[in-house]
């Protein structure tokens, strides 16, 4: 009997054009370089037949609200050419962000309320496919000193049975080698125009996923979202940075971060009003002093609280 490699991967991910029908993806145009893959491939509730009998012993159980959970991990690289998209910019779409390109310029990201897209997901393992319809999801940027910059996604899809099907071919040439964080590729992190020494930065765009299914519906929707920030930087003297009156004022300030310097290079995150949260306490590295600070985006008129641009 031969075994199943978990190892020989294959994930195909495309828009849909109408929810939950889906639109074929393929591995020459769809694939996508992922790392890290988890899959909860049934996932949902067992209601209880609770029956009456004459004598002891366990009630069957029937299945119901099936769903599937993908969780991976995408190196953050923009396309290489400014005002291109990038190979991962319809995961993006699909947690429930707004895509605007300016050709030649910048592809922007930013959250929307309304109408998300959706994708369908083929996720293969050694002949076996797992196929997840109507799927949303969440997403965090994540950037450590010295490591490599990540997008860590979140889907949920609708339930299909697994089938045998050979795994597609990939071509994954459209995904670009990242850049280590560090001085040189990381230029920028400002916390209200302050220049702010940074171990470690994540970014969750804080989507709440929900699976809903009612007679006659079935879907999985975005119901709301709560961004967040965490970052650990080195502590700066109080004249320059002072974290706890801030606090103390719940003060909001703009913070930047930038990845990458050349032209189709580059990621900047923006957030026009980050809300400092209390600072949970003083950590250290080498004997010096570095603060967690924890920060919540807040909005202006509305979908206006942060955007990712990539140019």
């Amino acid at each position: 009997m031969a075994q199943k490699y978990w190892k020989k991967k294959v994930l195909l991910v495309k828009t849909e054009v109408t929810y939950g029908t889906d639109p074929v993806p393929t591995g020459a145009d769809n694939a996508v370089l992922a790392l890290q893959v988890t899959l909860s491939p049934m996932e949902g509730q067992d209601v209880a037949r609770e029956l009456e009998r004459a004598a002891f012993g366990a009630d069957g159980t029937i299945p119901s609200d099936l769903h599937a959970k993908i969780r991976f991990r995408v190196e953050l690289a923009p396309s290489g050419t400014a005002g291109t998209a990038p190979a991962w910019g319809p995961l993006l779409r699909a947690c429930g962000c707004a895509q605007v390109i300016e050709a030649g310029v910048a592809v922007t990201y930013n959250p929307i309320s309304d109408d998300p897209e959706s994708v369908t997901m083929h996720f293969h393992y050694d002949g076996i496919r797992h196929r997840l319809r109507g799927a949303r999801g969440t997403v965090k940027m994540m950037i450590e000193a010295s490591g490599l910059p990540y997008l860590e996604f979140e889907f949920w899809g609708l339930f299909e049975p697994a089938t045998d099907v050979v795994n597609p071919v990939a071509t994954l040439s459209a995904f670009r080698d990242p850049l280590v964080a560090n001085m040189a590729n990381t230029p920028v992190f400002t916390i209200d125009g302050v220049a702010m020494v940074l171990r470690s930065f994540s970014f969750d765009t804080g989507a709440t996923v929900e699976p809903r299914f009612l007679i006659g519906s079935e879907a999985i929707l975005i119901t709301g979202r709560e961004e967040k920030i965490e970052a650990r930087v080195e502590a700066r003297a109080m004249s320059v940075f002072n974290p706890y009156t801030r606090a103390r004022d719940a003060a909001k300030m703009p913070i930047v971060l930038q990845h990458g310097v050349t032209a189709g290079n580059r990621a900047t995150l923006n957030v026009p009003l980050a809300q400092i949260q209390r600072p949970a306490g003083i950590e250290q590295q080498q004997n010096i002093a570095e603060w967690p600070l924890n920060f919540v985006p807040q909005m202006t008129t509305g979908n206006d609280q942060w955007t990712l641009a990539l140019t």
